[in-house]
């Protein structure tokens, strides 16, 4: 089992004098800028020139800085910037500028694990990686509660670096509800696992997979939809709050007889066997490489897939009954 931290078991006073750079300014680098602001930390934002979210950042009464000079002034320094983009900006605007003895600190392993970032054997390297979304994390902690945070160390360049990631994760929360010790290999992997076999990859296909099954059978794409797409927050909810064994006890007997006959004939053993060929590219760097070169090449692959995929039936049809529910907050992804 895995070794959980709590507040009891950090302190926030090694926080104390040093100066927390939060590189980005979206979903987590708020929350994260804030929530440690508010546990009594020195926080400064670095965001590359021209960024959107400068205003934004000054608005709520940050420090901003390019992110060059906000690594001349941390003693840690958290990027929270997408993964494709981290090697550039650290190899360019913070290795040449930090401080001896500055810490790295990350949200997601990708770059370091993956050779994208490779830190000066001087620097502490460590991750403190919320399992929510930034507004929950920030909710969770005007709430007095907080989001449960995956904490890993990389370097323990100054013997002190889980120290130093313990102060961290229980400054935006973390604590409250637990730190769960991992590796930045273990969460890397099994993230990126978790979003192409299930999270995304595969619930987005089994949806549309289901979906198309009804349609070509000739029933009414409004009702496929409905059965195949709409109705899964309703099950997803119910996995969320009690997991698999309170769904099965909230459906209708007729639902839970057949989630016992039909779910291993859908994820049979060649969807099980096709998993495991995806953990083995995520785990040899094989998927890493081609995500890699495709930011480089200008995403053209993706750039088709999200075309094609956003003029799909079931796109469309959900955008007419969506119009049809004046209850639920509407969104609408802009071109790619």
């Amino acid at each position: 089992m895995a070794r959980v931290y709590y507040d009891k078991d950090a302190n926030l006073k090694v926080l104390s004098g040093k100066t927390v750079a939060v590189l980005g300014y979206g979903s987590q680098g708020h929350a994260h800028a804030q929530n440690l602001r508010d546990s009594g930390v020195s926080v400064i934002i670095g965001l590359y020139e021209g960024s959107r979210s400068k205003k934004t950042a000054e608005a709520d009464g940050f420090e901003v800085h390019n992110v060059d000079e906000a690594a001349r002034k941390a003693d840690i320094i958290m990027f929270l910037m997408p993964d494709h983009l981290q090697a550039d900006i650290y190899n360019d605007a913070v290795a040449p500028n930090m401080k001896q003895g500055a810490a790295l600190a990350f949200a997601h392993g990708f770059a370091v694990h993956f050779g994208q970032v490779v830190p000066s054997r001087t620097n502490d390297v460590f991750m403190i990686a919320p399992k929510g979304p930034g507004h929950i994390v920030r909710r969770m902690y005007t709430e007095g509660k907080g989001v449960p945070v995956l904490v890993a160390v990389h370097q323990n360049a100054s013997g002190k670096a889980m120290e130093l990631a313990l102060a961290y994760g229980s400054g935006i929360g973390g604590g409250r509800s637990g730190m769960i010790e991992t590796t930045f290999g273990e969460e890397t992997e099994s993230d990126l696992f978790g979003e192409q076999a299930v999270l995304c990859g595969g619930v987005t296909e089994l949806i549309k997979a289901g979906f198309e099954t009804l349609v070509e059978a000739g029933y009414q794409p409004e009702i496929a939809y409905f059965e195949c797409l709409h109705e899964m927050k309703l099950i997803i909810d119910m996995i969320f709050e009690g997991g698999l064994s309170w769904m099965r006890y909230s459906v209708s007997d007729t639902a839970k007889y057949g989630d016992s006959v039909a779910g291993r004939m859908v994820i049979d053993e060649h969807a099980r066997r096709t998993m495991k060929t995806l953990l083995s590219n995520i785990q040899d760097g094989s998927f890493a490489k081609d995500w890699i070169l495709e930011n480089k090449s200008g995403r053209p692959k993706m750039k088709k897939w999200v075309k094609t995929e956003r003029n799909q039936l079931i796109e469309t049809v959900g955008r007419d009954l969506r119009a049809m529910m004046p209850w639920m907050d509407k969104k609408e992804a802009p071109e790619y």
